[in-house]
């Protein structure tokens, strides 16, 4: 019986998918659970595996296609098997359309002239290295005559469209535009982790009420318990990260709203403690997530947070690996910064900006010394916690670093 290869959902926040490689060809044979393709989601790149055994049969989407979650990528079939019904069927699906409009490859670098293309045919998928442009007939004709990127031109048409007025003005005034204008820099086109992020980052900031929290931490004692510490640790060393990963999970017990979430009409008290750690990939950020932080030591959870941050900059993370966390803690201190401000990663209640150990002049017993320090800052949601209650769990905190004894519970 004939079957679709459709785009699975592959995180939380995915709703569609980029096609990234054919592993097989059309007529081979697929046995059930083999990889036959990889795609991108909006945060790893996963193996697609197929469900039923038999022959591929159709390739509807090409490598680099992207596709909505749900939509068809490919038919498979038994050898002698008729696909023709289930190929009009999922022909009958509305697929990404351009109807004459120029499409231009995405762009590093100077912009150069591309060809034009009269009309892109419905069962060419448009992929995020290409971008879209409305013109008419007579608009691309004589941009082309003039070798002119149609990308730099306003358009002034119905629905967004460049006609040929709008070609003309812009010869006319090209010249004025050069000689005022600096030159162009780099246009490089949203790839699909970074427009997720660009997408809910906006909606978070702009729909949750953030406050913030700020407060210095004496780490003497964490930087004496560490170095302490990995003298005699042998597997993996710890990092001031993995104490304060497990400061918070030990924090968050105490504190369950700060490990909620806002639902609509509810809020939600999480009876797992799961902390996401935001890990900077090359083109975007992943926050795979350590589960019951809270019932971990601080060798074990050293070892899983290199473990998920090796495959996390590998794009080998499983969704598991990276959905449904509950508190996210965000470390730029190894790149020498104070403090700053995390948005809170929705629907969390909250997310901690860890600035760096820092060496800095204080005031002990009425002298000035050398001591360690080191700013945390609390972005709340406020429907969800108040300022007590984010001021007393950045004090619990606090109490745990500058007794990291309490750590090892």
């Amino acid at each position: 019986m004939a079957t679709k290869i459709t785009m699975p959902k592959l995180s939380d926040t995915m709703v569609e998918g980029v096609l990234l490689k054919w592993l097989k060809k059309e007529g081979e044979l697929i046995e059930a659970g083999e990889v036959i393709a990889e795609a991108e989601s909006d945060k790893a790149t996963m193996e697609l595996e197929a469900f039923d055994a038999g022959v591929l049969k159709k390739i509807i989407v090409p490598e680099g296609g992207k596709v909505p979650v749900g939509g068809t990528l490919a038919l498979i079939a038994d050898e002698d098997e008729d696909i023709s019904d289930l190929l009009e069927e999922v022909k009958k699906i509305p697929q990404p359309k351009v109807e004459k409009e120029q499409v231009l490859p995405a762009v590093e670098g100077e912009i150069h002239a591309a060809p034009v293309i009269d009309k892109t045919p419905a069962d060419v998928i448009l992929t995020s290295d290409t971008v879209r442009i409305k013109a008419s007939p007579l608009a691309r004709k004589l941009a082309s005559e003039h070798d002119i990127d149609l990308r730099r031109i306003t358009a002034s048409g119905t629905g967004g469209r460049i006609i040929k007025r709008d070609v003309e003005h812009f010869i006319a005034e090209a010249p004025k535009a050069l000689a005022a204008a600096p030159t162009v820099g780099k246009e490089i086109i949203l790839n699909t982790m970074r427009s997720t992020i660009a997408s809910r980052m906006t909606k978070s900031k702009t729909t949750v009420p953030h406050f913030y929290l700020t407060m210095q931490v004496n780490m003497n004692n964490a930087v004496e318990f560490r170095t302490s510490l990995n003298k005699v640790q042998k597997d993996v060393k710890i990092s001031y990260n993995d104490m304060i990963i497990k400061a918070c999970a030990l924090a968050l017990k105490k504190h369950p709203y700060v490990n909620g979430s806002f639902q609509g009409d509810k809020i939600v008290l999480h009876d797992r403690i799961d902390v996401g750690v935001a890990v900077a990939l090359n083109d975007g950020l992943i926050t795979p997530v350590v589960r019951n932080a809270d019932q971990k030591s601080l060798g074990q959870m050293a070892l899983e947070i290199r473990d998920l941050a090796v495959r996390a900059k590998k794009r080998k993370l499983l969704p598991q690996d990276y959905t449904n966390g509950t508190f996210t803690i965000s470390n730029l201190g190894m790149y020498e910064i104070d403090e700053f401000s995390a948005i809170i990663n929705a629907p969390e209640a909250a997310i901690l900006a860890v600035g760096g150990v820092m060496q800095v002049p204080v005031v002990e017993d009425g002298e000035i010394v050398i001591g360690h320090r080191m700013k945390v800052t609390l972005s709340c949601d406020h429907r969800i916690v108040d300022g007590a209650t984010g001021a007393l769990f950045l004090k619990e905190i606090k109490r745990l670093l500058e007794n990291p004894l309490g750590l090892m519970l």
